[in-house]
């Protein structure tokens, strides 16, 4: 596990200084130890970089964040999770951060860089998945969710662009801009999201906790083995409408085992939702459909 908190960057405040953290090797990195080689990504807040590693010759991906549009929309406690979040987790399905720190006027997150593109641009191509390769893909996803649960961190933006795969063709979560600590008795009550994969606890605005995130993760099963999500078409509103009241409809050329997560999955409620018991996500794990 990587301990990058040697010199903590204050992203609360967001000093002028310029500071240097560390990686477990205790070595300090800045900007000049990276050569940019191309524009990968560009979000609200600033671009992910391709870049190179001078001295060994690694490829990263490389966030770099602009801190006046960060204090602009208020987002600082967001960039201080999401790094702090990062530090804490160590799994083989959850792209690693390697290095971080800031100059004067931005913010740099150095990551592992993954190559295999969207998990949903291999759907795309295919149109949908037999339920043997949903079946991998979803268990990295729950595995890597599970981490993230174990270790108090809810993700709260699991979607398919989020969902890398590296050259390996393994399940890489990625993008935790939105994720947040939590203990046992926390329920957060903020809207965050993309709406087709929202829970309807977020939409309804109730409070949410880790359930959330198993809510989601069914989306993306459904959507896996049928080309589409469950709930979907119209306006933001209607689509929320549909999530809240409207019952999910499962085709039958799917095996009654997958139907069966399915629903535990996408239960409305979410204190009986699949994963929210006090097993855990290890009734997720050992659900028949995934006894193969």
């Amino acid at each position: 596990q990587l301990h990058l908190l040697a010199n903590p960057c204050h992203l609360g405040s967001l000093s002028d200084e310029e500071l240097n953290d560390t990686t477990k090797e205790n070595e300090a990195v800045g900007l000049d130890d990276f050569e940019l080689l191309k524009l990968v990504g560009q979000g609200a807040f600033g671009k992910v970089y391709q870049v190179r590693r001078k001295c060994t010759s690694d490829i990263y991906a490389m966030k770099v964040m602009r801190k006046d549009k960060i204090l602009e929309k208020n987002h600082a406690e967001y960039m201080k999770a999401e790094r702090d979040i990062l530090t804490k987790v160590d799994h083989p399905f959850v792209v690693q951060l390697r290095y971080s720190f800031q100059t004067k006027y931005r913010l740099y997150l150095v990551l592992d860089f993954v190559n295999g593109g969207h998990l949903f641009f291999q759907l795309y191509q295919q149109g949908l998945f037999r339920e043997e390769l949903a079946r991998i893909y979803t268990a990295e996803i729950v595995s890597a969710v599970a981490h993230l649960h174990a270790n108090g961190i809810m993700h709260r933006d699991l979607k398919p662009e989020n969902i890398l795969l590296d050259a390996h063709g393994h399940a890489m979560l990625t993008d935790f801009g939105l994720a947040k600590e939590f203990d046992e008795n926390t329920r957060s009550n903020s809207m965050c999201g993309t709406v087709e994969y929202m829970a309807p606890e977020i939409v309804q605005g109730r409070g949410h906790d880790k359930a959330a995130d198993w809510w989601s993760v069914g989306i993306l099963l459904f959507e896996m083995l049928t080309g589409k999500p469950p709930f979907f078409g119209g306006n933001r509103d209607k689509i929320q409408q549909k999530i809240v009241k409207e019952k999910m409809k499962l085709p039958t050329y799917l095996s009654s085992e997958v139907h069966s997560l399915l629903k535990g999955l996408l239960h409305k409620e979410a204190g009986r939702r699949l994963g929210s018991g006090p097993g855990g996500s290890d009734e997720i794990k050992n659900h028949k459909w995934f006894k193969a």
